[in-house]
């Protein structure tokens, strides 16, 4: 995709905005239950204060005070209805901007809403187009849905068979939380909106190609998908050899209540193949000086070669304490033999949180939240890069191991309608496993437009 300039961003954002909030307002979209439109756009400003550092590596978060980074994103949601129980997604979106330390040196790394691509110029492209179909069950039972974000007004079956097919991310239907899931409006760390040992199959802005069946009751759910994997690590480019290179997600989902209020549980189980090295070949290529096998784990080559494996499995939990406070938690654990090859280097995490509402101060639509999260390596990962070795996030070029530990806070400000600021602070201890760096305390700002 070209690159465009700040001023062609400026109309494109303006032409996005300018169709969204005209020829059909929600009221609209209510009434002929044909179509919904959505429109997003998130700036996220951070900076980082200098910190302890005994030694700095080609991966490593600076340790002195950057200049600020800056990203923006926006996106349009567009559906339309088709058959019975059949409709179109398709969503364009714009982003730009970069990551501190061009989102490099944390495994939990910073800021949503970045790539690890260096610092770029806006770029457009279709971040979704996908056709959904819903089919009912026996017994289904009509309910009616509200229009939402890729979703249209109107009844739908609650017993049901729904498939998915095109192009989307595939955490858009695995992996929920009501409390964490969203750099956009929720925390900025990956780790705490998405599992981070689930390798999860995605491009370098975090989007594929596949199919997702999910059955769905109304106190359960099971879901599977199988989609495309990047033919490179950390690459934008996906792999279309399927019998060689492709994913599997299977996830079961659970409704309960708890004194009488609302939870849910989701654990899931990934698999994927691909063309990425093992982390005992990585280590014998820095002892025989194999740099392309090196380059093939940073991400800068194909190895054109297949084999890699990557078993997963994840809990999620969330829990409705009271109309204003809830409580979530989740685990991960992957098995840590071959390269990471789409999300982020994290074996094992662990996290847990709570979730504020702003009604007890009359602040209805203004929500407080804080995590603690705890990130691991397994054993080879953790050999790879003490003896040297590059991923495409992390490595210091030694590594003295120990936990990465984040905890992350945040508070939701609406300011109007459509528009609601963020500040946000993130404590990293241990950045990239390596306790001779560190601690670092990270401070955000974000602004959200969405109507």
């Amino acid at each position: 995709m070209a690159l465009i300039s700040k001023k062609q961003l400026f109309v494109v954002v303006t032409t996005l905005i300018t169709k969204a909030v005209s020829g059909q307002t929600g009221s609209n979209v209510e009434k002929s239950k044909k179509w919904t439109n959505h429109f997003q756009l998130t700036v996220i400003a951070q900076k980082h204060g200098a910190f302890k550092s005994s030694y700095n590596g080609e991966n490593s978060l600076a340790d002195t005070v950057e200049p600020t980074a800056t990203s923006l994103s926006t996106t349009l949601f567009l559906g339309r209805k088709l058959w019975k129980g059949a409709s179109f997604f398709f969503n364009p979106e714009a982003s730009g901007g970069k990551g501190l330390s061009f989102a490099t040196g944390v495994a939990g790394a910073l800021n949503g809403e970045t790539y690890r691509v260096g610092e770029v110029a806006p770029q457009v492209f279709i971040a979704r187009a996908y056709l959904q179909q819903h089919i009912p069950l026996s017994n289904a039972t009509y309910i009616h849905v509200d229009d939402d974000v890729n979703q249209i007004a109107g009844k739908i079956p609650d017993n049901r068979i729904t498939i998915s097919a095109g192009k989307f991310a595939v955490a858009d239907f695995f992996d929920d939380n009501l409390y964490s899931k969203d750099p956009r409006t929720q925390f900025f760390n990956w780790s705490a909106w998405a599992n981070g040992a689930w390798d999860y199959p995605a491009n370098t802005r975090g989007y594929t190609y596949g199919i997702v069946v999910e059955v769905i009751k109304p106190k359960w759910a099971v879901r599977i998908s199988s989609v495309a994997v990047p033919r490179i690590a950390n690459f934008h480019l996906m792999e279309y050899r399927l019998g060689k290179a492709h994913s599997e997600t299977f996830e079961f989902e659970h409704k309960f209540s708890l004194n009488k209020r609302p939870g849910n549980f989701h654990f899931f189980v990934s698999n994927t193949h691909s063309q990425a090295p093992s982390y005992a070949d990585g280590i014998k290529a820095i002892t025989t000086n194999n740099q392309f096998l090196l380059n093939v784990i940073k991400g800068d080559v194909e190895h054109k070669a297949y084999g890699g494996k990557k078993l997963g499995l994840g809990i999620n939990i969330e829990l409705e304490l009271n109309k204003q406070i809830g409580l979530f938690a989740r685990s991960g654990w992957n098995d840590g033999k071959y390269t990471t090859w789409a999300f982020t280097e994290i074996d094992r995490s662990i996290n847990a949180g709570i979730s504020v509402k702003g009604e007890k101060w009359k602040r209805n639509a203004d929500s407080w939240a804080i995590i603690g999260i705890m990130n691991g390596l397994s054993k080879n990962h953790r050999a790879f890069l003490k003896d040297g070795g590059y991923g495409f996030i992390i490595g210091d070029g030694d590594l003295t191991y120990g936990g990465e530990q984040i905890v992350e806070t945040y508070y939701s400000a609406q300011l109007n309608k459509f528009l609601w600021l963020t500040f946000d602070y993130q404590f990293v201890n241990n950045p990239g496993y390596n306790v001779d760096r560190g601690p670092v305390h990270v401070f955000g700002l974000r602004g959200h437009v969405e109507f």
